[in-house]
């Protein structure tokens, strides 16, 4: 759609809330009746094509998450103002949040510092609520001509991932690196020295498996490849479908085999957080609103991840 998750995180800020009356979270924990999330970006993009805000009245918004049966929620934050914020309404809501997404400036020494400071005073206002992984993707280079990292920058960055990671387990928290197309780039290079260049103890994956799928030119062969080089350290998984390269409006059958991704992982003895995050995109179909939408969604997850559920 015409905002990315990046632009939205950043103007998080502007949305005005009021304040809850103060609740336990006790009984709503790492999701645990129910550990299928979902992202908010989805939920951006259903409200863009109906000429709606996502977080603009964060109770509005959240009364209709809730419609759906889902129970956890991962938003994306841009300081720790917004969490203060946001936390009053889960309380009201009774919504878990295991795991939070955040933006990240790594690949230069002086932005490295800051964001880095930002991701931990932000990591620290989520303690109340529980959550155990901050999912981030650090921030592309801007530049019109030249946008692959040096390798320099690669280095600065993977060191900087380490570090933040190394802070947020000292926090109890994972740090989950997560990404888009871009990463796969040029050999994915930034991709593969993010991992190679990084600790385990300090940084696992978030594999958002559309976008590796996208990245690599549609291929479920680099999906899987990556699948077997990384699996070990995969936390969380961002799903989204597609048929014929299109985003679809609810997760089901379609480009990438999900049934295949769960008997891998599983032999890896690897079960991460599920996050559900089926976006649109122009081209996507238009017959079903957000509510119905991600209704489907987790009717079809409940059988294609049903062995992870039990």
């Amino acid at each position: 759609m015409s905002i990315s998750r990046r632009q939205f995180v950043n103007t998080l800020g502007a949305a005005a809330v009021a304040a809850v009356s103060e609740q336990s979270f006790g009984q709503n924990q790492a999701a645990k009746n129910q550990p299928i999330s979902c992202n908010q970006y989805s939920w951006i993009t259903f409200y863009n094509r109906e000429g709606k805000n996502w977080g603009a009245n964060l109770d509005v918004s959240l009364a209709e998450y809730v419609t759906t049966g889902l129970t956890s929620y991962e938003p994306a934050a841009n300081n720790a103002e917004d969490i203060k914020k946001l936390l009053p309404f889960l309380r009201k809501y009774k919504l878990a949040m295991p795991s939070l997404y955040v933006n990240s400036a790594l690949h230069k020494t002086e932005d490295a510092t800051k964001s880095i400071e930002s991701v931990l005073s932000i990591a620290d206002a989520c303690r109340e609520a529980g959550t155990k992984i901050i999912v981030t993707n650090p921030s592309p280079r801007q530049s019109e001509t030249d946008k692959n990292k040096s390798d320099e920058e690669l280095v600065e960055q993977a060191r900087n991932m380490d570090k933040l990671g190394a802070e947020l387990k000292k926090r109890g928290m994972t740090l989950a690196y997560h990404t888009h197309d871009v990463e796969l780039r040029a050999a994915a290079r930034e991709f593969h020295h993010m991992l190679l260049a990084t600790d385990p103890k300090n940084v696992s994956l978030c594999l958002d498996v559309h976008w590796v799928y996208r990245g690599s030119g549609n291929s479920q062969v680099a999906l899987f490849d990556i699948v077997k080089l990384y699996g070990k350290r995969i936390v969380e998984l961002h799903i989204r479908q597609s048929r014929g390269g299109i985003w679809q409006e609810s997760f089901g059958d379609g480009d990438i085999d999900y049934r295949r991704l769960v008997k891998a992982l599983s032999a890896m003895a690897v079960k991460p957080h599920l996050v559900l995050e089926q976006c649109l995109e122009k081209s996507s179909p238009n017959t079903m609103s957000a509510v119905e939408a991600h209704k489907k969604d987790l009717v079809y997850s409940a059988d294609v991840f049903a062995g992870w559920l039990r």
